[in-house]
C-alpha cells in the first residue's frame, strides 16, 4: 500500500490532467431587471431595510406582520426612514415568478371590484416587481429552493446583511444555464389519455416542473439545476446538460482508470456540490479520495454510482450537507438504499455511503472498512444511455461477486417485468402503442406480443391501456442478464384467415371474442359469417345480398 503523500501526488496528477468536456456554448436563459423592489414584513423592519436600498429604482412595502418593537427610539428611527416609500396593508394572496418577473397578488380592498389585484400595477404602474425581499416570520413562498431574486431573511440579521449586499447589483441583464433537457418522445408521463410516471414531479424542490397539457415541461427560470428530476427519471427523457450524462460518465471512467494506473490502488469517489469550501475537498482529504464537484449532488444518479464501482472504484461517498434541500436528501436516501440493496443481493459490500462530514478523522472508520473489501477488476464497458449503462455496471459487479441469476423483488422501483394472462389476450396491441420505451413490441408479420424486461420502466401505462385487463406489472431487479435482455414472447397465435379468400386479417382470439360478444345479437345473427370475413369480402357479401333482395335493408 502506498503512503498518503504518494497517493496525494497521484491524485493531484490525475485531477490536473482530467477534465469534464463541457458544451462550449451552453444554452442559457436571461433575466432582465430594472431594480423595482418589494419588501414584505413588519412595517418597522421593512422601512429600515428600505432605507438601505435607496439606490434601487423603486421601493414598495407590503406590511403583513405587526411592528416588532414599541421602543421610542426604535419607532423614531422607523418614522424617519424612507418617508417617501409607500406602505400597503392588503392581505397577500399569492406570489409567483422569478428575478425580473415577480407577480404579487393582494386582496383588492375596493368595494365592488375584483377580489385580487396586482400590487405592482397599483404601486409602481408596472406589470411586475423585479426583486422581493421577505422579512416575514414565515416565508411567503413555501419552497425548499426559492426562485432567483427572492430573498427570504426572516429575522436572521446575517441573511439580511447578505441580501442587502446582493440586491443593489441585481440591475441589468443576467444569464443562467438551461440545466435540463426534455425528450418527450421517450417520456413515460402520459400517453393516449392515461397517466403513467410522475417521478420527476415528486422530487423538484424548486417547483420548476409541471405537467402542461400532459407534457412534462421545465421552467428554466425557476430551475436551480438540482438534478433530482434527471436522477429520478427512469427513461432518460430528462437529462442534465452541464455536464451532459455522457460527459460525466466519460470523465469518471478516465479519472478512475488514470488513478489506478498511477497509484496502483482503487480510489474512493466523493461527490460533492460546488458550494463546498475548497479547503474541505483539497489536500486535506485522504489521498485515495477523488473529489467530483457537481452543481448539486443529485446530478449523479444510481447509474453513475454503479458505473464508478464497476470501473474499479472501491467506494462511493456522497457528501450531503445542511444546504441540501430536504426533498433531495429524501430522494438520495431512497436511491442509496436501493443501490446498496442491489449490491448486497449480489454479494458485494454496501459500497455507497451518504456522509455528512468529510474531515479526515470522520472518514477514517469508513475508509478503514472499505480497505478490506474485495477488489473489483475494472470493467471495460463504455457508457451509453442511462438504463443500459446501469445494467452493464450491475452485470459486471455481479460477475465479480456471487454471479447470481435471481430476481430481487422490490416495490416502487422503475425496473421490472410484465405478465399477460395469455388465454384472455386478444393481441389488440394497445399496450404496444402505449409503451414509451418499446419494451413491449408487436410480432411484425405474425400476431404476437413480445417483451424485453431491461427496457421496462414500470410506468403502468400498458396495464391501463389493456381493454381486457389481462396485463400486470411486477417491480424487480433481474440479475439474469440473458432473460432480462431476451425478446420474450408473451402471447402468440396463428392469424384468423378470411373464410372466403383466405387472407389473414385478424387474430384468432379477437375474432372469437367478437363472435362471443355480438354473434347472438339479433342485428348480427343472420349474417354471423361476415364476422369471419376480411374487410373486402365483407363488403362484397353485403352488396351481393342487397342485389339479390333490394328491399331487405328496409325491412
Amino acid at each position: 500500500m502506498h503512503s498518503q503523500p504518494q497517493l496525494k501526488l497521484a491524485r493531484q496528477s490525475v485531477m490536473a490532467q482530467t477534465r469534464i468536456i463541457q458544451n462550449l456554448i451552453p444554452p442559457t436563459v436571461s433575466y432582465t431587471t430594472q431594480g423595482n423592489v418589494l419588501i414584505i414584513g413588519p412595517e418597522d423592519l421593512t422601512r429600515l431595510a428600505a432605507a438601505r436600498l435607496s439606490a434601487m429604482s423603486s421601493l414598495v412595502i407590503l406590511a403583513n406582520d405587526p411592528i416588532t418593537s414599541q421602543d421610542d427610539d426604535h419607532l423614531e428611527k422607523v418614522m424617519s426612514a424612507c418617508p417617501q416609500v409607500e406602505s400597503y396593508y392588503n392581505h397577500l394572496h399569492a406570489i409567483k415568478g422569478f428575478l425580473g418577473q415577480f407577480q404579487v397578488l393582494v386582496e383588492n380592498e375596493a368595494a365592488g371590484g375584483e377580489k385580487t389585484v396586482q400590487l405592482s400595477q397599483v404601486a409602481i404602474r408596472k406589470p411586475h416587481f423585479d426583486i422581493v425581499l421577505d422579512l416575514s416570520l414565515e416565508p411567503c413562498l413555501n419552497l425548499e429552493m426559492l426562485p432567483p431574486g427572492y430573498f427570504y431573511v426572516g429575522r436572521d440579521d446575517a441573511k439580511l446583511e447578505d441580501a442587502l449586499a446582493q440586491i443593489p447589483d441585481l440591475i441589468g441583464e443576467f444569464d443562467k444555464p438551461r440545466y435540463v433537457k426534455v425528450n418527450s418522445d421517450i417520456c413515460a408521463h402520459y400517453r393516449h389519455g392515461m397517466n403513467g410516471c410522475n417521478r420527476c414531479l415528486n422530487f423538484c424542490p424548486a417547483d420548476a416542473i409541471a405537467s402542461v397539457d400532459n407534457v412534462i415541461e421545465i421552467d428554466p427560470y425557476l430551475c436551480h439545476g438540482a438534478g433530482s428530476c434527471t436522477n429520478a427519471c427512469p427513461t432518460g427523457a430528462l437529462s442534465y446538460d452541464l455536464p451532459a450524462p455522457q460527459s460525466l460518465h466519460n470523465y469518471l471512467q478516465k479519472l478512475i482508470s488514470r488513478y489506478l494506473e498511477q497509484a496502483g490502488e482503487a480510489p474512493v469517489i466523493l461527490f460533492h456540490d460546488e458550494n463546498v469550501p475548497a479547503e474541505l475537498v483539497g489536500d486535506e482529504l485522504p489521498g485515495e479520495i477523488l473529489p467530483v464537484a457537481l452543481e448539486e449532488i443529485t446530478v449523479a444518479a444510481i447509474d453513475h454510482w454503479m458505473s464508478v464501482l464497476a470501473w474499479g472504484a472501491r467506494q462511493v461517498l456522497i457528501y450531503n450537507t445542511e444546504a441540501t434541500a430536504p426533498t433531495l436528501t429524501q430522494m438520495l436516501e431512497g436511491e442509496v438504499s436501493l443501490a446498496n440493496t442491489i449490491l448486497d443481493e449480489m454479494g458485494q459490500p454496501q459500497r455507497i455511503t451518504l456522509v455528512s462530514d468529510i474531515q479526515a478523522d470522520a472518514l477514517a472508520a469508513t475508509l478503514d472498512i472499505s480497505c478490506d473489501w474485495p477488489v473489483t477488476v475494472p470493467g471495460s464497458f463504455a457508457a451509453s444511455d442511462k438504463r443500459a449503462t446501469l445494467y452493464l455496471a450491475i452485470d459486471h459487479l455481479n460477475s465479480q461477486a456471487a454471479a447470481i441469476d435471481t430476481q430481487l423483488k422490490l416495490a416502487n422501483i422503475p425496473y421490472g417485468t410484465v405478465k399477460v394472462a395469455a388465454d384472455n389476450c386478444t393481441l389488440c396491441l394497445s399496450c404496444v402503442a402505449t409503451c414509451p420505451t418499446q419494451a413491449l413490441k408487436d410480432g411484425g408479420d405474425e400476431p404476437a406480443l413480445r417483451f424485453v424486461e431491461q427496457d421496462c420502466v414500470q410506468c403502468g401505462l400498458c396495464e391501463q391501456a389493456c381493454p381486457e385487463k389481462v396485463i400486470s406489472i411486477t417491480s424487480q431487479v433481474n440479475f439474469d442478464r440473458a432473460s432480462r435482455q431476451e425478446l420474450r414472447v408473451l402471447k402468440e397465435e396463428p392469424p384468423f384467415e378470411c373464410i372466403v379468400c383466405g387472407t389473414p386479417f385478424a387474430t384468432q382470439s379477437m375474432v372469437h371474442r367478437m363472435l362471443d360478444m355480438v354473434g347472438e345479437h339479433s342485428a348480427f345473427n343472420a349474417n354471423i359469417e361476415r364476422l369471419k370475413m376480411c374487410g373486402d369480402c365483407r363488403v362484397k357479401d353485403l352488396f351481393e345480398d342487397i342485389l339479390q333482395d333490394p328491399e331487405k335493408q328496409l325491412r
